[in-house]
């Protein structure tokens, strides 16, 4: 029998859509007061897409974000795609858009049957804490630009959908599939 790609997240501990948290924006850390606590729930992210990536690869660079592994706190970490180092969000917020957009599609692991056709800047500047408490800003392009902002969404209670054009639908991930992109930049 086959499972479905989201009963297979579901599986690994990913929280699926309709849950709601969510729909519910993450609670920050105040750091360094909770440095322990943050450490910790990033470490529980890793642990997680660990898990995630021994079943299905990510050719493109994949995330996940705490309430997607149910926790309502502002962390996520994303994997850029080859062997650049992980990227961990602490209180994440983007200070900074791009005007010049694109539209790529996108997956996620929490409805993971899925893909969707979604307009993002090609460039944005985002403002996280240390685990010291330090603000980092730091400015991605591009698809990794487009990573940072998906797993931020998460982090304010929003899926892609929500950022998908009206009229426009997700399509199931085997039509996906069939078309074979990746995500292109000139």
């Amino acid at each position: 029998m086959d499972v479905r790609p989201s009963q297979q997240m579901r599986d690994l501990g990913v929280v699926q859509y309709g849950a709601a948290i969510l729909a519910e924006p993450a609670r920050a850390f105040d750091l360094p007061a909770e440095r322990d606590e943050a450490g910790r729930i990033t470490d529980e992210l890793f642990a997680a897409m660990e898990r995630i990536s021994q079943v299905h690869p990510f050719a493109k660079g994949m995330g996940i974000a705490a309430p997607q592994i149910g926790i309502g706190r502002a962390a996520a970490v994303v994997q850029p795609p080859g062997d650049a180092p992980a990227i961990i969000l602490l209180n994440p917020r983007i200070t900074d858009r791009y005007e010049e957009t694109d539209e790529q599609y996108e997956g996620c692991l929490s409805f993971f049957d899925v893909r969707g056709l979604v307009p993002r800047p090609l460039k944005i500047t985002v403002e996280t804490a240390s685990l010291t408490g330090e603000a980092v800003i730091t400015v991605y392009e591009r698809g990794l630009a487009r990573l940072i902002h998906h797993e931020i969404d998460h982090l304010n209670g929003l899926l892609y959908t929500a950022r998908m054009r009206t009229g426009v639908d997700p399509i199931p991930v085997e039509e996906y599939r069939q078309t074979g992109r990746a995500w292109a930049y000139e």
